[in-house]
């Protein structure tokens, strides 16, 4: 894993203007501190995420900052189909015309259980979260991609001993699976498209998702996604386009 992102990265105001970028698990987290430093910098962000409220609660904070208008399509990716999949890029292609950027970051932790008493509708569902739905989302939205002059997919992965470690299960297999696809996708779009593709390890961040993964952490002690938001607005812009096919770490600011 690399470190590639500049120490203390300052973005021009408009490194996103007119860009128009999707961000999965949006209602929160780092999704939410994603998808509000993106429109800061003057991208249209499609919200997505299982929880309307929480969207709307995002939407009601970009505009009060005076950003351009997300568009809010809630979608479960436990649940969804390939036809609701299609809804939702079909619903960007009619409201935007195209896409510049994905940012595929919702995850399911399932749980820290050994192999022999993994519950398998668990494992099937985290599996449907983490990596089936990111690849079919992924795969739909490519189309709407090549358009762009400049595209960019961001996956959000995790710390090493998180894919590999005892007891990780689903969510350690599913974000290996991830990393995976990435690297095929980079390497299969390198040299025919503007399309460049990598993955991004927060390292340990204060959400939902840590909070149930480490529950006797004091989470006090951990930086906020706010703090790991500049990193992945270099990686989403074109201040990182020579970079393909990397997991790079976050800085943290």
């Amino acid at each position: 894993m690399s470190s590639v992102i500049p120490d203390n990265y300052h973005a021009s105001k408009d490194l996103l203007k007119d860009r128009v970028i999707l961000v999965t698990g949006a209602g929160d987290g780092i999704g939410k501190a994603a998808a509000k430093i993106y429109a800061q910098h003057g991208a249209s962000i499609v919200l997505s995420g299982r929880t309307s409220h929480k969207l709307e609660a995002v939407y009601d904070e970009i505009m009060a900052e005076g950003n351009p208008e997300p568009a809010i399509f809630p979608l479960d990716l436990s649940s969804a189909t390939h036809e609701d999949i299609l809804g939702l890029t079909g619903g960007i292609s009619q409201e935007f015309g195209r896409l510049d950027g994905l940012l595929n970051n919702a995850a399911e932790l399932g749980s820290l259980t050994p192999v022999d008493h993994y519950p398998i509708d668990l494992l099937q569902r985290v599996l449907t979260v983490n990596l089936q739905a990111p690849f079919i989302l992924t795969q739909a939205c490519l189309p709407l991609l090549r358009q762009s002059d400049d595209a960019a997919i961001l996956f959000s992965s995790t710390e090493p001993y998180e894919k590999s470690g005892a007891y990780w299960g689903a969510y350690g297999i599913s974000k290996q699976g991830l990393d995976a696809f990435m690297l095929i996708l980079a390497d299969e779009l390198e040299n025919n498209t503007p399309i460049r593709v990598n993955s991004i390890d927060p390292g340990p961040i204060r959400t939902r998702l840590r909070q149930l993964a480490y529950p006797a952490e004091d989470l006090s002690k951990l930086k906020l996604p706010e703090d790991v938001a500049n990193s992945y607005l270099y990686m989403m812009g074109a201040d990182s386009k020579a970079i393909r096919g990397k997991i790079v770490k976050a800085n943290y600011n």
